[in-house]
């Protein structure tokens, strides 16, 4: 190998490494200087809400919260398809390219997977399309394609759009799984881990005909610096939620929705690489569909 090919592929290497710090340093400084939000509240689709939540104390915090009317007519949800004859059954992606992709309306970023790793923006896995596997059960329109290794918690929603955690109605139809339950008959459930972090969480309320999705941003100093896993069950409640479930958080932690000419719009400040706006391949994800508002 000649002198000049390898001092290419140095400079190439070093521009790269250069180009990532800046962007980085860039995007960090920018999160401290950006304002939060202004509170928002809109009908996104029949039967479908959103209402952006933002708070100082205990931290500055923007929480993102959508609900579903079970009932109303149009609405279908839908698990990321996975190949259940695959070691690893699926094909990272992020949420609006799962979106759009699918065709859906609303998506949030679903359970955690493996493999996994970032150490930087030259070394981290997945990127996009490369093979992961859901780490609980996970079901996509009646196909069961990963089976839950520990006992972990499960939304399971039937082809009726009848939702239930951790006991199926019927046939299994869409499931989607978490770390843990958050809250259980309206109560908090004891838990550890009490870093702010970006969190997603699902819900249901009492009744069992509403869904309830929780985005709140993190890591991002001045504008939204995270719940920890106790407030985050505090936000449920305080929902409505009477059963909840920790979703993966961190850097996947996105919520979409449709846009202009169907688009995936981004409506929560997805953080990854400590890059606001960086959104992260991840394995599967919630779709819902409904009818115009």
């Amino acid at each position: 190998m000649s002198r000049k090919i390898i001092l290419g592929g140095i400079l190439i290497v070093s521009v790269c490494l250069l180009g990532a710090i800046l962007a980085g340093a860039g995007s960090w400084v920018w999160s401290f200087a950006r304002p939060q939000p202004s509170p928002a509240s809109q009908q996104l689709y029949e039967g479908i809400n959103y209402e952006r939540i933002v708070r100082r104390s205990p931290r500055p915090i923007v929480i993102h919260v959508v609900t579903v009317d079970l009932r109303a007519e149009g609405i279908r949800f839908l698990v990321t398809p996975g190949d259940p004859d695959s070691a690893r059954p699926l094909e990272a992606r992020t949420t609006s390219k799962f979106l759009n992709e699918y065709n859906q309306q609303i998506a949030i970023n679903g359970d955690g997977f493996q493999p996994w790793r970032s150490y930087s923006l030259l070394n981290y896995y997945p990127h996009s399309g490369d093979p992961v596997s859901p780490i609980g059960l996970a079901a996509s329109e009646g196909t069961v394609y990963h089976s839950a290794a520990e006992n972990l918690p499960v939304l399971y929603i039937a082809r009726t759009n009848q939702a239930r955690f951790n006991t199926p109605t019927g046939r299994v139809y869409n499931a989607i799984s978490g770390s843990q339950m958050l809250v259980e008959q309206g109560q908090g459930v004891a838990i550890a881990d009490e870093n702010p972090e970006p969190r997603t969480a699902v819900a249901l309320d009492k009744s069992g005909k509403r869904l309830i999705l929780i985005v709140v941003d993190g890591r991002q100093p001045n504008f939204s610096e995270g719940a920890t896993l106790s407030e985050l069950a505090e936000i449920i409640i305080e929902q409505g939620g009477y059963f909840g479930m920790n979703l993966d958080g961190g850097g996947s932690t996105t919520l979409v929705k449709a846009g202009r000419f169907g688009r995936a719009e981004v409506l929560n400040s997805p953080i990854d690489h400590r890059i606001p706006g960086w959104q992260r391949p991840v394995g599967n994800h919630l779709g819902i569909t409904a009818n115009p508002k």
